[in-house]
């Protein structure tokens, strides 16, 4: 399962919402799991539904995946609340639907920053990374302006010319 670290991501964030919402209420900090089981079986959907997406997103950790996840928890955390008896007013709604865009995104498109500048400053010293970094242009040698650039055969024939002609570096 290799979706399980980040759906045990997403759970903790799902808490940690439901968490802060309670004591912004003032409400019992303890039934946070009240207000956040809706959320957490619509984010075990969530995670079910991405997975099973035809030409789904391959990692759980990037942000397609996490889009996915992010609209079903909202829409299936509030479908489930209301059908539990509890309400869904406009404002809560707005206010899930943002704070829960930033907790299920956020995490991975820093996640997504990290692995970027993992792989620029591995290629840019050189060491093997998961992405194979581009090859790197070939150096041209310094010519003088007034040199001709030579390829190596005419370099050869030029060094075997200078030596078969009389006053040449053989002579």
């Amino acid at each position: 399962m290799r979706f399980l670290p980040a759906l045990l991501v997403d759970a903790v964030l799902v808490l940690v919402f439901a968490a802060i919402g309670r004591a912004s209420h003032q409400e019992d900090p303890a039934g946070f799991l009240l207000t956040a089981w809706p959320f957490l079986v619509a984010l075990l959907l969530g995670h079910a539904v991405a997975a099973l997406l035809p030409g789904r997103p391959r990692r759980p950790w990037s942000l397609p995946w996490g889009a996915v996840v992010w609209a079903v928890t909202v829409v299936g955390g509030m479908l489930l609340r209301l059908l539990s008896g509890d309400t869904a007013e406009l404002p809560f709604i707005i206010v899930a639907t943002l704070v829960l865009g930033v907790f299920l995104l956020g995490w991975r498109g820093l996640t997504a920053l990290v692995r970027r500048r993992r792989v620029t400053a591995a290629a840019a010293t050189g060491e093997d990374s998961a992405v194979p970094a581009p090859e790197a242009a070939p150096v041209a040698e310094e010519v003088a302006p007034d040199d001709e650039a030579h390829t190596p055969d005419e370099e050869n024939r030029s060094a075997s010319d200078e030596q078969a002609r009389p006053g040449g570096p053989s002579a």
